[in-house]
């Protein structure tokens, strides 16, 4: 069955028990136990609901893995992820990883007494130069945020598994259309749905999926243990969204390639990072281990007095947090999704004052262009008129 016949046919697709062609909110806390000495599948909310199981079973599907998981952020899945290790474990991260997690990382795993080394994880001897007798894992995005790195998922998973490692893969921007890690031997995937999975700017929501079945066991423990399942309500919606997945990347993948490439010639652009572009370090390596290039796109307009008039120029996308909604979206790194990382250390990483990151929607792309190309006008003309 190919990807977009699962999307509509898979589990989040006709419900077995009653044959509606909408998956059932199951509002319930609890559920009666019939027989004391045979319990059912379901007995309290936070355990499990079958709203939320056929989510959890969908993604799995999805990424070709054993288990599934539905949490009420994608941070609350990441972070229920790391919850898998201990006091003196040692994780090695990359350096421009997510501002979200790096604050997790850097402000309260290591209050647990877990270390991390941030390295430049498109260079595997950078990797396993980091190894210790004490890793654990091997965390990776790819491409990253925002900077759209790429990664080597087989060769970092060779790896991983050569050092007894888990290769964990944060896979938000490709979503499992793009990129499945699992088949390239990534031993747990994470997704933000509360992005291009859910689509719609509605929903708050995280995904993780297991490849094998006791390793579903442990953050299942975890996920009980700790309580950050998501709600029936935002399970329908996430489900929703991924029905229409596959259609909505086509072409808002299309839309930011052309995006891109007009961006690459504009003369009041210093920097296009895109992995469709030929020109991107990392554009075969994306050809060889994804069959798409998403809808993300950063490029960098040289400072911050350039930026803000762009932002404040701009009539299509909104100007917010977030990413991977039917609209487009601007976003600021420096102060939205990177804001908690340290600004030198912002800096190293390419994330610039004149950077913004774009995530493509369903507008028509001539639309868009035209209205980056006034904002751009705008922006440098205002900027000249204030030397």
């Amino acid at each position: 069955m190919n990807f977009a016949t699962k999307l509509l046919h898979g589990r989040s697709g006709i419900d077995p028990f009653t044959g509606a062609s909408s998956i059932p909110i199951y509002q319930a806390s609890t559920f009666h136990q019939f027989d004391l000495d045979q319990p059912g599948v379901y007995d309290y909310g936070r355990s499990g609901n079958p709203t939320r199981h056929a989510l959890e079973e969908a993604i799995a599907v999805l990424e070709g893995g054993s288990r599934g998981f539905a949490f009420a952020s994608g941070m609350a899945a990441i972070s229920g992820v790391f919850m898998l290790f201990s006091t003196g474990d040692h994780l090695i991260v990359p350096e421009d990883v997510y501002g979200g997690t790096y604050r997790f990382l850097t402000k309260i795993l290591s209050r647990l007494g877990i270390e991390v080394s941030f390295v430049d994880t498109t260079r595997i001897s950078q990797i396993e130069a980091a190894i210790r007798p004490n890793t654990k894992a091997i965390f990776i995005e790819t491409p990253s945020n925002p900077t759209l790195k790429v990664t080597d998922l087989a060769a970092v998973s060779r790896l991983a598994k050569a050092h007894q490692l888990l290769t964990i893969v944060d896979n938000t921007f490709l979503t499992p259309y793009y990129q499945r890690p699992l088949e390239l031997g990534a031993d747990i995937v994470i997704h933000s749905a509360t992005k291009f999975i859910g689509g719609h700017s509605d929903v708050v929501a995280g995904l993780v999926v297991t490849k094998d079945e006791e390793l579903g066991n442990q953050l299942y423990l975890i996920q009980n243990g700790m309580g950050a399942v998501l709600g029936v309500q935002d399970c329908w919606l996430v489900m929703r969204g991924l029905k229409t997945l596959k259609s909505r990347l086509d072409v808002s993948t299309h839309s930011a390639g052309k995006i891109a490439a007009w961006l690459d010639r504009h003369p009041h652009v210093q920097r296009v990072y895109y992995t469709g572009l030929a020109a991107h370090e990392g554009h075969e390596l994306q050809e060889r281990q994804a069959s798409g290039h998403g809808a993300v796109l950063s490029f960098d307009v040289g400072n911050r007095d350039m930026a803000k008039a762009l932002f404040d120029a701009v009539r299509l996308p909104i100007v917010a947090v977030s990413l991977g909604a039917v609209e487009s979206i601007l976003s600021y790194p420096a102060m939205m999704s990177h804001a908690a990382m340290p600004a030198e250390e912002r800096l190293e990483r390419g994330i610039t004052d004149g950077l913004i990151r774009l995530s493509v929607g369903l507008e028509d792309v001539d639309d868009l262009i035209a209205d980056l190309e006034q904002a751009l006008a705008i922006a440098a003309a205002k900027c000249l008129a204030n030397r």
